[in-house]
């Protein structure tokens, strides 16, 4: 989830921790295993024969040192490593539940909220920025969220090789890279091919639920959706935001200064 232009920021550099309060002090040295995993996002390897756009563009951002003890110390317990290969939500989560996606989970603030407020659903974030995961794995532990797992690596792929077809019973992509300079907008992850095997992962009445404050994204976003045979409006164009998404201090201050904000909630047709 971010709302920030990627096109003006640099690729990102070794991690490097930012300085923190006290109650953030230095974690103990980071593990030959987790630094393994933190360099392995830096370029997040195709999958064999893979040739889509990613789902991400790495920028520059600070880590704290409570981020990166959280990846220390929580990633084995909450995390699921990629694997070209379907994943069982059964074994993953430790039981049977609806399983929702979500997209690009940001630092994780929507996505602690809506696990803790629907709790007999399992949701699965996937993300690839190291201080978002950390910031994410924080929360988990913070307020004990059992139904909640993620996945550090690219979300085409994921989808792609993990999730099985007709398996999900939502979607959620809330405030994807708007890509807002015309000649990156294919760039953008709401396009037809994504959308099509996305809504293939969604079992029949199943959701996708996507939110954005960008206008000629929320144009497109209803172009794709309405144009994938698998997917069918629940409104007549925009909907009204679901009270199960929560809205984010970033969305409050927009709206405040007079800014759209645009969801949109297809269900996946038998």
């Amino acid at each position: 989830m971010n709302t920030n232009n990627p096109a003006d920021t640099p690729a990102n550099p070794p991690v490097t921790p930012s300085a923190t309060p006290a109650s953030d002090a230095a974690p103990a040295p980071v593990s030959p295993e987790t630094q393994a995993a933190l360099a392995s996002t830096a370029h997040a390897p195709n999958s064999p024969g893979a040739t889509h756009i990613r789902s991400f563009v790495h920028r520059r951002g600070h880590i704290t040192q409570g981020q990166l003890a959280a990846l220390e110390r929580l990633m084995g317990q909450w995390s699921i490593p990629y694997a070209p290969r379907r994943l069982d939500p059964a074994t993953a989560f430790g039981r049977q539940a609806p399983t929702v996606l979500e997209i690009g989970f940001g630092m994780g603030e929507t996505t602690e909220k809506i696990a803790l407020a629907r709790p007999g659903d399992n949701f699965l974030g996937v993300e690839v920025f190291n201080a978002g995961v950390g910031s994410l794995l924080r929360r988990i532990e913070d307020s004990s969220i059992p139904n909640l797992r993620i996945i550090q690596h690219d979300a085409v792929e994921v989808v792609r090789d993990m999730i099985a077809p007709d398996s999900l019973a939502g979607v959620h992509i809330y405030f994807p890279d708007p890509w807002p300079k015309k000649r990156h907008h294919k760039r953008r992850l709401i396009q037809p091919a994504f959308i099509s095997l996305l809504a293939s992962r969604i079992a029949p009445g199943g959701y996708i639920h996507c939110a954005t404050d960008w206008e000629d994204y929320a144009v497109q976003m209803l172009e794709v959706l309405g144009g994938e045979p698998q997917l069918k409006n629940t409104v007549d164009g925009y909907a009204p935001r679901p009270d199960y998404r929560p809205l984010t201090k970033f969305e409050t201050r927009g709206l405040r200064l007079g800014h759209g904000v645009w969801d949109l909630i297809f269900k996946r047709v038998a």
